[in-house]
């Protein structure tokens, strides 16, 4: 990325990290890593390079996790699968591309077309069956596992977020005055790891999280804010060199994955 060195600098621009999920959290750490910047760049002559890093197609590590359709092996969450229905009800409902609510992004991960419907605070995935068109009867399927029962539940809760977005029942935009102490960290630690990444010292680090007052005050060689500041950028390294994977979670692959797992 071409960008100021200063471009972490405003608060503001972290604060739609207080709404994703665990795979989002796991894609704004993924993709700030170095190494997978520079695959990035490599990804036309090695289309593999994508696997080790837990995902089917490398994404663009220039998109926040508002744009980015990072495509996890294997899929978190619940994955609504939609097929011809081979005996539909007179009545049945048909396939409707532009049917469906919400920001639609439409990619072939190589098996299959993947449509990501987003909107406010969240967003369903569905895996289109390639004998599906337009028009046709659908089933909705779950995979057959042994919590089929509570994939089926997953599956029912998503399929009437739909129903309600399609009713224009959407759902509230998180509006409390303060992030969340988790989504608190989360904001701190990704602030702080993109200062350390841009050459940053901790000090510098310090004075644009909490302020140069404060850090007048308190910052000593031993004192608690600079520890505090180093368990920030800690954090930060260990999620962006392995942890993210817990965050989706992820199988740990040999070679690189599975040394990364292990950081801290």
């Amino acid at each position: 990325m071409d960008e100021p060195v200063d471009y972490w600098h405003p608060g503001a621009a972290y604060l739609y990290v207080q709404q994703l999920d665990g795979p989002g959290l796991a894609w704004e750490y993924l993709r700030r890593h170095p190494d997978y910047r520079r695959d990035w760049q490599r990804r036309h002559r090695r289309p593999e390079l994508a696997k080790p890093w837990g995902l089917r197609l490398l994404e663009d590590p220039a998109l926040d996790a508002r744009d980015a359709q990072p495509l996890w092996i294997p899929e978190p969450g619940v994955v609504i699968q939609l097929y011809p229905d081979a005996d539909p009800p007179p009545k049945a409902h048909r396939f409707g591309l532009w049917r469906i609510p919400g920001r639609k992004q439409l990619l072939h991960d190589g098996r299959r077309l993947v449509l990501l419907t987003r909107f406010v605070n969240g967003g369903v995935r569905l895996a289109l069956a390639p004998s599906l068109e337009a028009g046709m009867p659908f089933v909705h399927a779950v995979r057959a596992t042994a919590n089929v029962i509570q994939n089926g539940r997953a599956l029912a809760a998503e399929l009437e977020t739909l129903d309600n977005l399609a009713k224009g029942a959407l759902p509230e935009a998180l509006a409390s005055p303060r992030p969340s102490p988790t989504a608190l960290l989360e904001l701190r630690t990704l602030q702080a790891l993109d200062g350390t990444l841009a050459g940053a010292s901790l000090r510098t680090v310090a004075n644009v999280l909490f302020g140069a007052t404060t850090v007048a005050r308190e910052w000593h060689a031993d004192g608690p804010l600079r520890a505090r500041v180093r368990r920030l950028v800690r954090r930060g390294r260990g999620l962006m060199q392995g942890g993210y994977r817990k965050l989706v979670p992820l199988p740990v692959e040999e070679g690189r994955s599975r040394a990364a797992a292990q950081c801290p």
